[in-house]
């Protein structure tokens, strides 16, 4: 059987350059010559099967990681951030793109880098939107933050959160080492906050509106405001935000982290997934959280020699509208995208509350998808608005085997194809398009009408 091969030298030049190797160096370690080395940095020549083993084998290298390390995701990225109307005129095809990636690759990222910055909606005016800094922050470190997920596990060890009372566990070590008792309020006393910390009386401060599981988890976070402090404040300076709100939103993530590492301690949690087929149901069941935070905690499991898979997450509203994305080591352009496929089930979750819905997806770059989707409510009570949302997950579909959602699901088989939104979706004839793609002549004829109301010009 031939060997499987890729053209990623972008990424074994990075390789390279993090363990501080010259290329002769490097290539001593991989039993191959330097010129070979030097064709392979140059995507002149391939990485073969058997290079990649060394490398994994030599470096602790994630193979996975190669479509995660493309220069500014890849193609189909690059491509997405081109249909801006800004370079309409310019009518850059996927070979142009394809070859920019290849012949000068740190080009194409600092391109992407910009744009992101700038060019994509995340400048209002002159100052970047706190969010978005945020996530690029977070996505910078691949969602999985080792030393707190330590620190969260030694934790977890030390107040023994294997007992059945989980809450009272956390709740105790709060109020005999810090001096902090949890009071459990009415919502009219609270009518709209969900926890406050009153230091003056050295009270956490909860509403009756929190179920079982978000109780856990605010006191578990406030936890971890104290406990892991001193790492959440290294992260938050290495991050060097320039405006304070985005510092103080990577903080409140940070924390958030660790109090999900706390509940779902790395090691446990990862057994857990690995022999229950990552079945939410039941990981929701064993750790007492809720379907958000396992899913969440799917996207962080990136532990150098105990990887778990690469999940994505995304969560929307009813408009469509993302309020949290997170591609973890997935590279997942489901996650990155700012617009949704309406083909895309993610929506349909709202019409089957609780229920979780699964579907096999291919994008137009041909890479399948296993995703699932379920709708989470937060806070609401006689009277009031409950906050609704879908959550999407999902998996490359070539590593969804041992998922216990993929039983009976054909895999290799049909897949639904959706694209990242109409304005950057190319694919033609679609009956549910309601734009055409950014930079795209319209064709309009007097004569048809075709199955999609919208037709473009072509590549």
């Amino acid at each position: 059987m031939a060997e499987q091969k890729i053209l990623a030298g972008h990424a074994v030049r990075r390789l390279r350059r993090q363990v501080g190797l010259t290329q002769a160096a490097m290539a001593e370690v991989l039993a191959i010559s330097p010129s070979y080395l030097n064709l392979v940095e140059r995507n002149q020549r391939p990485v073969s099967a058997t290079l990649l083993v060394r490398l994994a084998e030599r470096f602790d290298f994630d193979p996975r990681s190669l479509a995660a390390g493309e220069p500014g995701g890849g193609a189909a990225a690059i491509r997405r951030r081109l249909a801006d109307p800004l370079f309409a005129d310019l009518e850059i095809d996927r070979n142009e793109v394809e070859e920019w990636l290849t012949a000068a690759p740190g080009g194409a990222e600092a391109f992407a880098r910009l744009f992101d910055r700038a060019g994509a909606g995340a400048v209002v005016d002159d100052i970047a939107d706190p969010v978005v800094l945020v996530r690029r922050e977070i996505e910078r470190w691949r969602g999985h933050f080792a030393d707190l997920d330590l620190a969260a596990e030694a934790l977890a060890d030390e107040i023994r959160l294997g007992a059945n009372d989980l809450y009272g566990a956390i709740a105790e070590r709060l109020r005999v080492k810090h001096s902090l008792a949890i009071r459990v309020l009415p919502v009219d006393v609270m009518p709209d906050m969900l926890q406050r910390l009153d230091l003056h009386a050295r009270q956490l401060q909860l509403s009756e509106t929190l179920d079982p599981a978000s109780r856990t988890f605010a006191v578990a976070m406030q936890l971890a405001q104290i406990e892991a402090r001193s790492e959440i404040e290294a992260l938050a300076r290495g991050a060097a935000f320039a405006e304070r709100a985005a510092e103080r939103l990577f903080r409140r993530h940070l924390a958030s982290y660790f109090a999900a590492a706390l509940i779902m301690p790395y090691a446990r949690f990862l057994r857990a997934c690995e022999s229950t087929g990552y079945d939410i149901e039941l990981l929701q069941r064993r750790f007492g959280v809720g379907f958000e935070q396992v899913a969440h905690r799917l996207t962080t499991l990136q532990r150098v020699g105990a990887r778990g898979l690469p999940f994505f997450m995304v969560r929307i509203d009813r408009a469509g509208q993302a309020s949290k994305r997170f591609s973890g080591a997935s590279a997942a352009p489901l996650a990155e995208a700012d617009g949704r496929c309406p083909l895309w089930r993610l929506h349909e979750a709202f019409d089957r509350p609780g229920k979780l819905v699964v579907q096999l997806v291919e994008l137009e770059d041909t890479s399948r998808w296993l995703t699932m989707a379920r709708t989470v409510t937060r806070g609401g009570h006689y009277g009031g608005v409950p906050a609704e949302f879908a959550v999407g997950l999902g998996v490359a579909a070539d590593q969804a085997r041992t998922l216990a959602v993929a039983r009976g699901v054909d895999l290799a088989g049909g897949a639904t194809p959706i694209g990242l939104g109409c304005r950057a979706c190319f694919r033609g004839e679609c009956p549910q398009r309601s734009l055409a793609p950014a930079g795209r002549a319209l064709m309009v004829s007097d004569r048809e009408r075709r199955l999609s109301a919208l037709t473009f010009a072509g590549d």
